[in-house]
């Protein structure tokens, strides 16, 4: 636990509004641990904007990460740095140590890792592999280590959920994130990121889908929805590409139901609740409030946005009903927005409707408003 530090910091945001000027200072303290190489490792936001840090000498910053060090002597007598460990598995033990408020001494804390996933970085606005723990990082414990029952240091403490949403719910960043910005620090000299495809895929858990696509019922894949034009891999790939496996490993599929509904602030306020405008994805509030129809009885439909269905624009939820019950093509292939496709094949998805709507406790397939509205039957 020597090695375990209180990092205070002077931060002055700057002020995007008045870029000539910056915003007041602020004060705060967390939490550090030292490295080989007389190095200190907290969080970024821990740093960010500053204008004094105790542990002085910023290195870079990696999403959530942040590397220090310290000029004087003094400061490094008598520690032993750190050692790493190797990712923890669910429900490993993990002790988390750091200096939360509510005291000036060390506290230390054991729980269990609960969940390993991609996790949203709020400071780094990126998605990197995390830890999910069953204990709350209070302010002042960011940056601190969590380590094994070894011992060794398995990671970074670096945020938690509003008290509102959970309780005793905490997040690190595991060691092969650690490594990785500590790795490109020592090649490069400076954090240069970490690698993006440069694609943009859609999960293919449909069957009638990956029929459609030509693949054998025990393949796996994903579909290349968009290629970045800027990308080595425009020179490679293509939209609607099919993916089976990534460097050798296979790739699997999730799977999903879709309703369609047309977009109302009913809809927007039982999906995300009475702060929707806040909530609600802006691309969807911006077509439903501010988008110009392009005919006189246009809706807008989710799933996402229904834009053909095999081939013919939908303009309307009355339209898409018309067009799914007349269809008597093999598949019903919606395109939706972003480039992503939905197929279902028609005979299955018709004879399979009474079930789904016995299933869930659905009345009927449609509103009693398009069922009176119904010359095409």
């Amino acid at each position: 636990m020597d090695a375990v530090v209180k990092v205070f910091c002077i931060h002055t945001e700057p002020n995007f509004s008045m870029p000539w000027q910056r915003k007041r200072q602020y004060s705060s303290s967390s939490s550090g641990f030292v490295i080989s190489g007389r190095r200190v490792l907290t969080n970024a936001h821990s740093v960010e904007h500053y204008t004094q840090v105790k542990v002085k000498k910023r290195f870079g910053l990696c999403g959530e990460a942040a590397m220090l060090t310290v000029n004087n002597d003094v400061f490094w007598e008598g520690v032993s740095p750190v050692e790493f460990g190797e990712l923890p598995a669910l429900q490993d033990a993990v002790t988390v140590a750091g200096y939360p408020i509510g005291g000036d001494t060390i506290s230390v804390t054991s729980r269990v890792v609960s969940r390993i996933e991609i996790l949203s970085c709020i400071h780094g606005s990126t998605e990197l592999l995390g830890l999910k723990i069953d204990a709350a990082i209070n302010f002042g414990n960011s940056g601190g280590p969590a380590f094994n029952d070894k011992g060794h240091c398995v990671g970074i403490t670096f945020q938690s959920l509003r008290q509102d949403e959970a309780e005793n719910i905490g997040y690190v960043i595991p060691t092969p994130v650690i490594q990785h910005f500590i790795q490109d620090y020592e090649k490069n000299g400076a954090y240069t990121g970490f690698p993006i495809l440069g694609i943009e895929w859609q999960k293919m858990e449909n069957p009638d889908l990956r029929k459609a696509m030509g693949m054998k019922p025990e393949q796996k894949s994903v579909r290349i929805r968009r290629v970045d034009a800027a990308a080595p891999e425009s020179g490679v790939l293509k939209s609607s590409d099919i993916v089976l496996g990534f460097d050798g490993v296979d790739i699997a599929n999730d799977g999903t139901r879709f309703v369609f509904t047309t977009v109302s602030v009913p809809y927007l306020r039982s999906e995300y609740g009475d702060n929707y405008e806040y909530e609600a994805p802006m691309n969807l509030l911006d077509k439903l409030f501010h988008a110009t129809p392009q005919s006189p009885d246009e809706q807008l439909v989710v799933v996402s946005q229904v834009f053909a269905l095999n081939g013919k624009p939908v303009t309307n939820i009355r339209r898409l009903a018309e067009m799914v019950e007349n269809c008597d093509d093999e598949f019903l292939k919606l395109d939706l927005e972003y480039e992503q496709t939905v197929v279902l094949r028609t005979k299955t998805a018709k004879a399979t409707t009474p079930d789904i709507l016995a299933t869930h406790c659905i009345p009927s397939a449609m509103s009693a408003d398009l069922k009176a509205l119904r010359p095409w039957t």
